[in-house]
């Protein structure tokens, strides 16, 4: 269940990338599978700007902190 403020693709304008359905497809289809031993802010594909905002959300524990854990599970899959 998904008891975030926000829905997933808002995380996506957060960080300032597109948001439609077929750009987040295509986002985790080109960067996945993410390595289980790298954090996600820590990945390379981030501009620092990226890293630091999801690096505070997972540390405070904002609203934003759950979509970063979605989103870290979703570059760890295989996809489909």
């Amino acid at each position: 269940m998904d008891s975030s403020t926000h829905p997933f693709h808002a995380l996506f304008d957060q960080l300032g990338l597109p948001s439609d359905p077929a750009s987040i497809a295509d986002f985790l289809a080109r960067h996945r599978p993410l390595a289980g031993h790298i954090a996600l802010p820590d990945a390379g594909f981030w501009s620092p700007a990226q890293a630091a905002f999801l690096r505070e959300a997972l540390l405070q524990d904002s609203d934003w902190a759950e979509l970063a854990d979605q989103l870290s599970e979703a570059l760890r899959a295989h996809g489909s």
